[in-house]
């Protein structure tokens, strides 16, 4: 605790340092309040001052960018931190005029030396160092050339090297050895010489810094050995063979935690596979994991007892909704609570559609590739959706795939993952628009009335308890407001339609939950979270930028 009090102290007075450097160079008002008094001898030319301001301006931004890897413990940005913090010192002797400025970053200087054992965070795997100083070049390179050539068309008298050392000089806001003839080509040379110095640092400083997102890609060895954790227990197990994570096991090989790293988060899904006594090994492995990179852990869709084992290492557990479980030994069309299901399968089948229910192993590769083109068209959405929940392919041998035709076609697909030997876990739901209402009921349907699995998962229900609560009689204020907001929402994301959906098919209800470290983490993780289930989260130009970098 006392070592997260002392980060959290060290980013703020970093915030603050920066933000000081930037008010004294841009604001004269913070520069009248800054003022302090230096000792006479310390009078240095008008050039110089101009590079200090320089240095002060980017300095100060560069702190601020550099404040969010401290807050993660990175040792890299502990580095350029100390190294900022000495340069703005000495850059505020320079403007003569910000004593008050100077002594905090002297201050943040101190105390970044004094703390540095709590700055011990690797890099993340992919972080562009080389990118870095690429960038820093190619803009430090640019900045001079095009200066040069603006002094070789201009009306001066300056030989080659008296260019190049203007141009280069440029570009920390220092006048060269160049006479200009008009005031307004001494600007401009010098706007582009800063322009191209200020972005070559703080653009390399960005792809040096910034939480960068390892592709991840389970090896088939991995996969096969994760298959043979997979058990009875969790419905949601068979999605952690999705290739897009990363895998952890414990040292007895007993167990293994699934993760993909999205916005700073290593961000799990589910419960760990293999046996719960096994568990807390692997839970060890991913959270030392995540303290050599300085991500944040978070596990999303975990049952009641996967979050009682993430609550032993001191995660918050929040119940985020339920899944339906349908038995299907229990399951019917008869009765009055099924009346609303069994009119719409009789309507579809009156229409003329059927159902088939096949295993994947069963399909002509030709039909498969069929269907996998079918279901991307129907998606509705750039990119496919799901991550807790969703397998990302279609056709994995083992699965159970429930088509509805009309007149010779396809007009709807489900998908069914196994869950271990009695049960099937629902990927994919996707229908033709056009189709009649009532062909994913039909599916549904079909598939509980016919299939030699004891138990099937549907649908998962986010904040179900919070919507039936706010529909009962006497619901007070609180839990009336809370399901409104969850109907406003449903407008852009299915809360509320996913769950009449669900219990349409008179289902049992299975809490999951959300573990996460704090509530100061809950933004971040809420970023990772909506951004992996492809609801939303950062720019998708910001991702494409991550992604290509």
């Amino acid at each position: 605790m006392a070592g997260a009090t002392t980060v959290a102290v060290i980013t703020w007075v970093t915030r603050l340092a920066g933000l000081l450097a930037l008010v004294s160079v841009l604001v004269p008002a913070g520069r009248r309040t800054l003022r302090g008094h230096v000792a006479t001898w310390l009078e240095l030319p008008h050039e110089a001052t101009v590079g200090a301001a320089t240095v002060a301006l980017v300095t100060g931004v560069l702190l601020m960018l550099l404040a969010t890897g401290l807050k993660r413990r990175k040792r890299r940005a502990w580095q350029l931190a100390v190294a900022a913090a000495a340069l703005l010192t000495v850059s505020h002797l320079g403007l003569r005029h910000t004593l008050g400025a100077g002594l905090v970053s002297l201050a943040l200087l101190i105390a970044l030396i004094a703390t540095r054992r709590h700055f011990i965070a690797l890099p993340d795997p992919v972080t562009g160092r080389w990118r870095a100083i690429r960038v820093f070049l190619q803009l430090t390179v640019a900045g001079v050339a095009i200066n040069f050539a603006l002094l070789s068309v201009a009306p001066v008298d300056a030989g080659v090297g008296d260019r190049l050392a203007q141009s280069t000089l440029a570009l920390i806001g220092v006048s060269g050895p160049v006479t200009f003839p008009a005031l307004w080509l001494e600007d401009l040379s010098a706007a582009v010489g800063l322009l191209f110095g200020i972005g070559a640092v703080l653009l390399a400083a960005y792809f040096l810094l910034r939480s960068a997102e390892p592709a991840p890609e389970l090896t088939d060895e991995e996969v096969e050995r994760l298959r043979g954790l997979l058990g009875e227990r969790d419905s949601l197990g068979y999605f952690a063979l999705r290739r897009d994570k990363f895998v952890v096991f414990s040292k007895s090989g007993k167990a293994a935690v699934t993760y993909r790293v999205i916005a700073g988060v290593a961000l799990c899904s589910a419960d760990p596979l293999g046996d719960p006594e096994a568990w807390p090994g692997a839970i060890e492995e991913y959270l030392d994991v995540c303290r050599r990179y300085a991500w944040t852990p978070a596990t999303m869709g975990c049952s009641e007892l996967g979050a009682t084992v993430w609550a032993r290492f001191g995660l918050e557990v929040l119940e985020i909704g339920d899944e339906a479980v349908v038995d299907t030994d229990t399951f019917t069309l008869e009765g009055r609570v099924m009346r609303g299901v069994r009119q719409a399968v009789s309507r579809t089948k009156r229409a003329g559609y059927t159902a088939r229910i096949r295993k994947a192993e069963d399909l002509p590769a030709a039909e498969l590739d069929e269907l996998r083109a079918l279901a991307a068209t129907w998606r509705g959405t750039d990119t496919e959706r799901g991550f807790s929940m969703a397998l990302g392919r279609m056709g994995d041998p083992g699965s159970v795939l429930v088509t509805a035709e009309h007149d010779g076609q396809v007009r709807g697909v489900l998908q069914f993952v196994p869950w271990g030997e009695k049960g099937l876990s629902l990927d994919v739901m996707r229908r033709d628009r056009t189709a009649d209402n009532g062909v994913n009921e039909l599916m549904i349907s079909e598939l509980l009335l016919t299939t030699p699995a004891q138990h099937v998962s549907l649908n998962f229900a986010a904040f179900r308890a919070v919507l039936e609560q706010g529909q009962r009689i006497g619901a007070g204020p609180v839990a009336r407001l809370s399901a409104r907001t969850l109907r406003f929402f449903s407008r852009w994301i299915q809360i509320e339609t996913l769950y009449r959906f669900n219990a349409k098919f008179q289902p049992r209800w299975v809490p999951r939950y959300l573990a996460y470290p704090a509530a100061r983490d809950l933004p971040r993780v809420g970023v990772a979270v909506f951004e992996a289930e492809g609801l939303g989260g950062r720019p998708s130009g910001l991702l494409r930028a991550l992604q290509r970098v």
